[in-house]
């Protein structure tokens, strides 16, 4: 019998997790035998996943009904569920938590998307959730904007985990690299323990390459000495920012200044790789998960790319590999008239509104269910 690859890549120091949420998923013990039989390790939430689980069936009907019968508006309800849903995944997730002293089994929950551009509120709701979901292992995700970065500097130097989300470029991987490890010395110099805050810095991947892609396609297109060149980028921006970034990661997280933390038992901020199903069918399914796959790390899949990946994906620690490569590829962008720094930056402005929409969409359907008659 052929080994789980999802095992193997659990065994390369990669943890997997689901990125996906829904109460059937973890009151049908699914859940629980992903982690047992797949080697799954967190669950990451945010509000267009549970805008599916909620709009998309009728799990929730009934406590949407109750909830509004009690005086609850769309928000409360929201909240109320997303958070009964993060604390029953966490329980799951408990023992394994346990196990590891902390390292893995985290489940993570999204601020008000609508307050990616507002710091104070921001820490505000991020203080409240973390109250609300009252378990150790959970973590509140909070944008990488630059509103975003004093935030989780706060948040962390209160000992509130931090999932920081909505992050696509270098240069704000080193700044919420900075955010950590400066809310953790504002910790330490309170005189707090540092050895039980925790913090992923999730890098989206597959949406550079979505956007990234056409402009290089274009540039092949007219042929000419560019040509080869954009032939080189083609497919290969998203997972040469990513193996970059590691390489800021083990800089940042090897040196002196954290090492003062780590002699107080602080923990790395981990790289998390985000946004990994394939969305190009030319690409494989499971490029995003294959190419990133190294020690300290965390991929979050959907349920498809998960699927495909213990069906035929080849667990190989490639993370480290060809990293001059990869420099060279992100280097000559600025040849082929292309500004990364720009591109980053419109996609963390798109995903802000792309996580804006589902929730209001959600808001708005919370508020037609409320209305319903039970049938």
């Amino acid at each position: 019998m052929n080994s789980n690859p999802l095992k193997t890549v659990e065994a390369l120091g990669q943890s997997i997790w689901l990125d996906y949420i829904r109460k059937d998923l973890i009151a049908s013990g699914a859940l629980l035998r992903l982690i047992e039989e797949d080697g799954l390790q967190g669950m990451t939430s945010n509000p267009a996943i549970f805008e599916k689980a909620i709009v998309g069936s009728h799990d929730y009907d009934e406590d949407i009904q109750t909830l509004a019968k009690e005086g609850k508006g769309a928000k409360d309800i929201y909240e109320i569920l997303s958070r009964r849903d993060v604390q029953k995944a966490a329980d799951v997730f408990r023992p394994l938590y346990d196990r590891l002293d902390g390292r893995d089994g985290y489940v993570s929950l999204e601020v008000n998307p609508h307050l990616a551009r507002d710091t104070s509120g921001t820490v505000e709701e991020a203080r409240r959730l973390w109250a609300g979901l009252n378990r150790p292992n959970v973590f509140i995700k909070v944008p990488a904007t630059s509103e975003g970065l004093p935030a989780i500097r706060q948040l962390i130097s209160e000992g509130i985990n931090v999932n920081v989300t909505l992050l696509f470029g270098l240069p704000r991987y080193r700044q919420v690299a900075e955010a950590y490890v400066a809310g953790l010395e504002a910790r330490a110099a309170q005189g707090h323990d540092v050895s039980h805050t925790a913090s992923v810095a999730s890098f989206f991947v597959s949406r550079l390459d979505t956007l990234v892609d056409p402009l290089l396609e274009a540039r092949i297109a007219r042929d000419g000495q560019s040509a080869d060149l954009a032939k080189q980028a083609l497919g290969q921006v998203a997972i040469a920012s990513a193996k970059l970034a590691y390489q800021s990661w083990k800089e940042i997280f090897g040196q002196g200044r954290f090492k003062n933390l780590a002699r107080k038992g602080a923990r790395v901020q981990r790289l998390l790789w985000a946004s990994t199903g394939t969305k190009n069918p030319a690409y494989r399914d499971v490029k995003y998960l294959e190419a990133l796959i190294g020690p300290d790390t965390v991929n979050t899949v959907p349920v498809e790319t998960l699927d495909a990946f213990r069906d035929h994906g080849v667990p190989q620690a490639n993370l480290d590999h060809d990293v001059a490569t990869a420099s060279g590829i992100l280097g000559q962008l600025g040849a082929l008239g292309i500004d990364l720094d720009a591109l980053t930056q419109q996609l963390e402005d798109e995903g802000v509104t792309k996580f804006n929409q589902p929730f209001d969409k959600l808001m708005a359907a919370l508020v037609e269910r409320s209305s319903r008659r039970p049938a």
